[in-house]
């Protein structure tokens, strides 16, 4: 009853909201959105009749209800073990924005035949707690923009973990390689699926650097592969696993090992601003739409988490990371446990 409280009071897209003759709008609330909009380099162009732009118009409409929404929820008590913030990077969007612009997730028809046999961390004992951040197997938080390609982020970062693993060095790997070169399975900006990625590195015979292909996609155009940069092999791997499905001890079992891949339901992440993320009222889905990498996890803690390290910058969450509940339900929270890999090397 609750969650459906919570669909019915999500913002939705506006009409332009011009400023009126007597300047009649909330100069508090515009100030709160001129200081979001200068910390998040937000620029608004296009002026209207009235000298305003039409953008920021529509953009500060937006805030406004998300201001609003925000302060609803949390004096309902719908995140009560999380901070629900005003001062992310998606204050100006509604949420079937956020949803179509930053998510994509995407799995494919040959999902299945993908499929590889072995779970070689099977009779691994599981840590109580590990942190890859700490451990130097983690790069630092990357930014998809507007591009649905958060399945090449997660693949890159998984990947970055298996070679450190393996050559003690950290080199942060090409996303846009991904993005525009692995196209035979994937989409692009417009979506695509880890394992998918990981085969089409295998079978490109690797994958280059960030430095040598940095990425441009982040305004959701795919590009144009460049062959002689994807020819470039700084880093291989072997072959990938999947972890068994909606089994959170091997989950755990699996990120002991190294940093994994995973898909989760990011439909009500926008707003999230730190703490353990129980969802809104308790609930988050399990409709996978967000590729995201598991580098950690505390089972030790009062509340035990994963640590989840996401592609949205340092601006959102907890300095670009989310921690969320273990043990929650048959996929986990968010369907976290549902659809998770890692490659081998």
């Amino acid at each position: 009853m609750m969650f459906k409280t919570f669909l019915l009071l999500l913002p939705v897209a506006l009409a332009a909201r011009p400023f009126s003759a007597d300047g009649s709008e909330d100069s508090s609330l515009k100030a709160k959105f001129d200081s979001w909009a200068s910390e998040h380099s937000k620029q608004y162009m296009d002026s209207n009749a009235l000298g305003a732009s039409e953008e920021y118009s529509i953009r500060f409409g937006i805030f406004s209800d998300n201001m609003k929404f925000i302060e609803r929820l949390v004096s309902m008590g719908a995140n009560q073990t999380w901070t629900m913030s005003s001062t992310g990077p998606f204050m100006d969007l509604t949420n079937e924005e956020f949803k179509t612009g930053f998510l994509g997730f995407k799995k494919t028809e040959n999902s299945n035949e993908l499929k590889q046999a072995g779970f070689k961390y099977a009779n691994t004992q599981a840590a109580d707690s590990v942190d890859w951040r700490t451990k130097g197997a983690v790069t630092d938080v990357k930014n998809q923009a507007q591009c649905g390609s958060c399945w090449s982020f997660s693949t890159t970062g998984s990947i970055e973990g298996a070679n450190f693993l393996a050559t003690g060095k950290l080199v942060s790997l090409s996303e846009q390689q991904l993005v525009s070169c692995d196209t035979k399975a994937d989409q692009g900006c417009q979506g695509g699926l880890m394992d998918n990625a990981f085969q089409y590195v295998i079978t490109n015979g690797g994958i280059t650097t960030e430095s040598n292909y940095p990425y441009k996609s982040g305004g959701g155009n795919s590009g144009t592969c460049d062959t002689s940069k994807a020819s470039d092999h700084a880093v291989t791997i072997s072959g990938f696993e999947d972890v068994p499905q909606n089994d959170e001890s091997a989950l755990r079992q699996a990120i002991s090992g190294q940093p994994v891949s995973v898909a989760v339901d990011a439909t009500t992440w926008q707003f999230y601003g730190g703490g353990v993320f129980n969802g809104v009222f308790g609930y988050c889905g399990t409709s996978l739409d967000h590729g995201v990498l598991a580098v950690g996890y505390d089972q030790t803690a009062s509340t035990p988490f994963y640590v989840v390290k996401n592609s949205w910058g340092g601006s959102w969450g907890e300095k670009g990371y989310i921690r969320l509940p273990t043990d929650k339900g048959k996929e986990g929270m968010c369907g976290i446990a549902n659809t998770a890999s890692y490659p081998t090397k």
